[in-house]
């Protein structure tokens, strides 16, 4: 406790007791006291704030560090970054293979577009027919069966084990995890087959969600596409188009 606070406890505790207050010399010599100290703790303790930056600059560095020591991810420690750095590039390997088709196809012609309408296979083995569909799905709010389809139609293609293993885990986590946004509709029987092949992925892990993605755009969303304004604008601006034979 500083020295001032120390007199001025003794000074109102001999009040207290004796029922008096300090007169004239008394006060003054008790001021006198107060200045006194109040000088020698000023001169005496400069060197004190002068050492508290650095010990809150050690308290900062310990703290930033202390989470390095432990297992949890919420440190930022090289392996840690290493391997977000990894699930980053598969992320973005997925999602730009899964979409490369979609973005760069060029304009049908009406040969095609007029296929389309013949099967569903011919809709999707023409990337402007994917192009167009996709944008349908997404009128529809099921764009996400398209993009996982496209993912796959990737997937099996990579022959990497350590790319296999990173992609599977994206895909299952943007397409298949019920925690998703972008979860697509399986049946329990496909679930239970995915979970057992991502104990060890391969490029066939997903293979059965991919033909049960593909057979409901087929059932469910090529039939209303057929009719749907989108397609049949699609069409007659072709037909117009086209040279008269």
């Amino acid at each position: 406790m500083p020295t001032d606070v120390i007199l001025a406890e003794n000074f109102l505790f001999s009040v207290g007791i004796h029922g008096e207050t300090p007169m004239g010399s008394e006060r003054m010599e008790m001021r006198k006291r107060q200045m006194s100290v109040q000088q020698e703790s000023m001169v005496g303790g400069t060197a004190l704030p002068q050492q508290e930056p650095n010990q809150n600059q050690n308290q900062n560095q310990r703290g930033n560090n202390a989470c390095c020591f432990c297992w949890c991810c919420c440190c930022s420690c090289s392996w840690n970054e290493e391997r977000e750095e990894r699930n980053r590039q598969a992320s973005h390997d997925v999602k730009a293979e899964g979409t490369a088709d979609c973005e760069d196809s060029p304009p049908p012609t009406l040969e095609e577009v007029r296929s389309w309408a013949q099967s569903f296979d011919h809709l999707m083995s023409c990337p402007a027919g994917r192009v167009a569909f996709r944008m349908f799905l997404r009128t529809e709010f099921s764009e996400e069966n398209m993009l996982f389809w496209l993912a796959c139609e990737e997937f099996t293609k990579e022959t990497n084990k350590t790319a296999i293993e990173e992609k599977a885990r994206v895909i299952y986590e943007d397409y298949i995890s019920i925690l998703s946004p972008k979860e697509v509709s399986l049946d329990s029987r496909v679930r239970e087959v995915i979970n057992k092949n991502m104990l060890e992925p391969s490029s066939q892990t997903f293979d059965d969600a991919q033909v049960q993605i593909y057979t409901l755009m087929q059932r469910d969303s090529y039939p209303r596409y057929m009719n749907s304004p989108a397609y049949k604008n699609l069409l007659n601006s072709l037909t117009e188009q086209a040279p008269e034979s």
